[in-house]
This record gives structure tokens, C-alpha cells and sequence, in this order.
């Protein structure tokens, strides 16, 4: 992914779960709450129902880089939703 770094393994519990990492990368804390507004709404919307309907129980970590301050919310769907659609 060029925004973000995904981690997963298979969850102990039967629904998909999510996690997030945004290191301050310095940037101001307004921009680093803007980005994780931005990876939680993804991941509400577009991951979790994907992996949910595919029947795959994952814990899934996403680590921002430096990258994803500057990358638009298109940007970001685009990578996790790829993300989402190869493991479902």
C-alpha cells in the first residue's frame, strides 16, 4: 500500500476486528486526528463490512506513514478497500 501499512492475523473472536496506529510523523495533532477520523471511516464503512460478509474473522492493524497526511480520502479508500477485496 503506498498510505498505509496493513497487518492481520486471524481473530480469536468470530468477527473481524480493527486497529490503528498514526504516528505523529511531525505533524500537528489536528492533522493527526484528521487522519484517524479519516482510517476509522474506511474501515466502519468498507472493510470490516467487507470481511464480516466474507466470513473472515481478522484482526487487522493499519499503521499510517508519512504519506497518508498528504493523501486524500479517495487515496486511502482505494488502499484498504484493495486491501479488503484480496481477503475477501
Amino acid at each position: 500500500m503506498r498510505h498505509v501499512d496493513v497487518f492481520f492475523a486471524a481473530s480469536p473472536v468470530a468477527i473481524p476486528r480493527f486497529g490503528l496506529v498514526v504516528p505523529k510523523h511531525r505533524h500537528r495533532i489536528v492533522e493527526r486526528n484528521r487522519l484517524k477520523r479519516r482510517l476509522r471511516e474506511i474501515a466502519r464503512t468498507e472493510v470490516l463490512p467487507r470481511l464480516r460478509g466474507a466470513g473472515r474473522p481478522l484482526d487487522v492493524l493499519v499503521r499510517a506513514r508519512p504519506e497518508a497526511y498528504a493523501a486524500g480520502f479517495e487515496a486511502l479508500r482505494d488502499d484498504l478497500t484493495r486491501w479488503a477485496e484480496t481477503r475477501s
